[in-house]
């Protein structure tokens, strides 16, 4: 066997499979101990195939050790709900009012107005750091009359939690399922949103977010779809919300809604007013990011999940070195590659090596797993804000560069370095990487000289 990467393993059959040992405090969560896919019939394939694969035991590790992390934390008072707040309120203020109290020589129980206004001055002046215990104090002062909190989609998701997975014979799956169901929800639509709050146009851009931004296939979309549906459904039925309406019900999903050509490359005028917004409102590291997508062509994601290691400044040819992190997979076997850095690309890379001090990671805010979909959501509202052209988005960059390199008359295949296109034969085509990265510069040059 030729291959030499690791935890690549040739069967009797003749057939290339992935086989690694899942870390012991993933493999509690998980519920299995080995990870274990196909890889292909060849040596072609398994290549082809393995970036994908290990990428996906990468984040299926990453997403278990956050999933435990959020559980071990969920009784702390500050993970609390507003609505668990409050429910929890209520049984401690009938402890507060069971209370008895002295005001002179008389004894009195908490549910006295005189003993509770006793009860409430003295929990005060105390300082009550305690959600649940302030919120017990203002029940009793102001005997119950505070409404009860609007159920919201954390809500809705620990009460599915807790009725419909806890106990299940696969609980550590579903769970870790459902942790990243929230994350996918996390691009449109904010936690504390109330679950008679949601709208349709939220829903739509959960599934453009995954088609579009993520590049899922359409039946993985429809299956997180239709766990999204499940949980506020039955978040819907058990808190009462009889005039709410879940906004994934009937959700059309279809290869078509958001089809790659869609996405327009930003027109010149529309492309200076977005950047003149951001580089006045944006934060320094999103004006650096913007500039560096720009620049290069890359997806969001190959930017904000850069280690301060992958920024060669110091090179003949200064580039991104692309390859695979445990936080952020790449798109395809082509994707790994160097990506150089010209212009106000190069000049924003310099800004960030800086900004980034001591981390070894060159967006703190953002390179972590889904740090691309918080980067997108921040950049879209900057977008949104000067254009409401659905077609432009923040991938439209892409399509931007791709235009520029053909007016440019460069040729397909150096496009294609640049961009991380995949093709067959692009290895033998140039020998080696630093040849493959000069021959990318010229094909960038041409395209920023045509300005």
């Amino acid at each position: 066997m030729g291959i030499t990467l690791k935890h690549i393993v040739l069967t009797a059959a003749g057939t290339f499979h992935y086989r690694r040992r899942i870390p012991k405090d993933a493999a509690e969560v998980i519920g299995k101990r080995e990870f274990k896919r196909l890889l292909g019939q060849t040596e072609r394939e398994a290549l082809r195939n393995y970036p994908k694969v290990n990428a996906e035991f990468e984040r299926m590790v990453e997403d278990a050790r956050r999933g435990a992390a959020r559980r071990k934390s969920a009784g702390s008072p500050d993970d609390l709900t507003p609505l668990e707040v409050h429910r929890l309120a209520q049984r401690r203020a009938s402890e507060l009012e069971a209370m008895k109290v002295y005001v002179g020589d008389r004894e009195l129980t908490g549910a006295d107005p005189e003993a509770a206004d006793v009860i409430r001055d003295s929990a005060l002046s105390s300082g009550l750091s305690d959600p649940v215990e302030r919120q017990a104090v203002n029940l009793v002062a102001n005997k119950g009359r505070i409404p009860r909190p609007s159920p919201t989609l954390a809500d809705a998701k620990r009460l599915y939690l807790q009725e419909r997975i806890k106990g299940d014979i696969n609980e550590n799956q579903k769970t870790l399922r459902l942790e990243r169901v929230m994350g996918y929800l996390a691009h449109a639509i904010e936690t504390d949103r109330p679950l008679d709050r949601l709208t349709r146009e939220d829903a739509r851009e959960v599934r453009d977010h995954m088609i579009r931004d993520l590049d899922m296939n359409p039946s993985t979309v429809r299956r997180y779809v239709n766990d999204i549906r499940a949980m506020i459904g039955f978040g819907i039925t058990e808190f009462g919300l009889r005039d709410a309406l879940n906004p994934f019900q009937r959700l059309e999903i279809r290869v078509q809604t958001v089809a790659r050509e869609e996405r327009s490359p930003i027109p010149a005028k529309t492309l200076k007013a977005i950047r003149a917004r951001l580089e006045a409102h944006a934060g320094a590291d999103l004006w650096q990011i913007w500039r560096m997508l720009e620049g290069t062509g890359c997806r969001l994601g190959e930017v904000t999940g850069l280690l301060v290691s992958d920024v060669k400044l110091d090179a003949p040819v200064p580039y991104l070195d692309l390859v695979h992190h445990a936080h952020r997979r790449l798109k395809t076997a082509g994707s790994v590659r160097r990506v150089p850095l010209i212009g106000e690309a190069l000049d924003a890379a310099r800004e960030a090596v800086k900004a980034a001090g001591d981390s070894p990671v060159l967006f703190p805010r953002y390179g972590k797993v889904r740090g691309a979909d918080v980067a997108s959501a921040s950049l879209m509202k900057h977008i949104r804000a000067v254009t409401e052209d659905d077609k432009i988005v923040v991938h439209s960059l892409r399509h931007t560069m791709k235009d520029r390199m053909i007016r440019a008359r460069v040729s397909d295949g150096d496009q294609d370095l640049v961009l991380g296109h995949s093709r067959g034969g692009m290895g033998e085509r140039y020998g080696g990487p630093d040849a493959r990265l000069e021959v990318a510069a010229g094909a960038v040059k041409a395209a920023l000289n045509g300005l």
